[in-house]
């Protein structure tokens, strides 16, 4: 499916807030798991029925409910239903081709994102679509998935590390939301590292290989670009909402995390300008290896002009050419033509041309 715009024609005639899910079937089955904690307690399991995740919709401490695999309709619409989500809500958790945002409802706030990765064999960015559903007292998300980058945020629970355990969801949304900016440097660590070897090879040969690798680099960048700048928006939301989903304290944290994201911005467009200057240089490059050829080119010809303009003097069929008789001319013209030459290569060696 592409990454840059994702449509599907399963929705052309259907009603908003229909849920059907666009995006490809990463997981075979959903996983869902839960963890409850405050200060002083921890409860964490695995989920087989979604019904075992209400109970806890208005429990005071934290409750941080995940679901892994957002193709079965059927649990994203229970989970709806039990918690008071919009439908239009819903049929953008299951749509995976949204563009990053946040939107403030009356019970809850819906963040969506983008968590990337860079895939070594593949060599591009890949995006998986993280939904956000932050309510007094949970915090429901959605993954295309498993696997992510939240581990570290599951072990600061776990050990209590931190303020997280003392803190309520809207710290622990902006924790996770810190842990996939944070994965976005490792994503442009990967890029900067392609970019310096390409100079390096681009400073020793112009092959054409070379060319389609800057053209890869910047698609990606472009990709990369289109997933990280409505962030900026998302975090300059949630630091001006005067409601009580988001606390003071923690506005704190999200307006550093938006000089984070403001840093990422800023090296994209680094590594942009970097790669047109390596365009330039290839074809900067390219140019003057072609002037050196067609210089070679230049020289010989200019050198061969006047020696073949005496031979084709004496390749004419005329019947009387005195010099044909004489008994040293064929030696003479050689020593000539000889002369030609070596005067031609010296008074091109005195004005640098060779």
């Amino acid at each position: 499916m592409p990454r840059l715009i994702k449509r599907s024609r399963k929705k052309i005639g259907l009603s908003p807030g229909t849920l059907v899910h666009i995006g490809d079937k990463k997981i075979e089955e959903v996983k869902m798991s839960i963890m409850n904690y405050d200060q002083g307690q921890l409860s964490e399991k695995e989920l087989t029925r979604i019904e075992d995740a209400f109970p806890y919709k208005d429990t005071p401490p934290v409750t941080w409910i995940n679901v892994d695999g957002l193709h079965d309709v059927d649990i994203i619409d229970k989970i709806g239903r039990n918690f008071g989500i919009h439908p239009l809500t819903l049929e953008d958790i299951v749509n995976t081709g949204h563009r990053p945002k946040v939107e403030d409802f009356d019970d809850y706030d819906y963040i969506v994102l983008n968590m990337l990765t860079y895939d070594e064999d593949q060599t591009h960015i890949t995006a998986e679509q993280v939904s956000f559903i932050l309510g007094p007292h949970y915090l429901i998300s959605f993954q295309e998935t498993e696997g992510d980058v939240f581990n570290f945020v599951r072990e600061r629970i776990r050990k209590a590390k931190g303020r997280i355990r003392k803190s309520g969801c809207d710290y622990l949304v902006y924790a996770l939301i810190d842990a996939i900016v944070d994965h976005y440097f490792l994503v442009l660590e990967k890029l900067g590292e392609k970019i310096e070897l390409l100079e390096e090879d681009l400073l020793g040969d112009t092959q054409t290989e070379n060319l389609q690798s800057i053209h890869h680099l910047k698609r990606e960048m472009i990709f990369f670009r289109k997933q990280v700048w409505p962030i900026r928006e998302i975090l300059s939301t949630l630091m001006k909402e005067e409601g009580s989903l988001i606390q003071e304290t923690t506005q704190i944290f999200i307006r550093d995390l938006y000089d984070h994201t403001i840093q990422v911005m800023d090296t994209i467009e680094s590594f942009r300008d970097v790669l047109s200057g390596l365009q330039d240089l290839y074809l900067s490059t390219l140019s003057n290896r072609m002037n050196e050829v067609m210089k070679v080119l230049t020289i010989m010809a200019t050198i061969f002009i006047p020696l073949t303009f005496i031979a084709g003097i004496y390749g004419m069929n005329f019947e009387y050419m005195p010099e044909l008789k004489w008994p040293w001319a064929y030696p003479v013209l050689w020593i000539l033509l000889i002369a030609i030459f070596v005067f031609m290569i010296f008074w091109f060696k005195r004005k640098k041309w060779l």
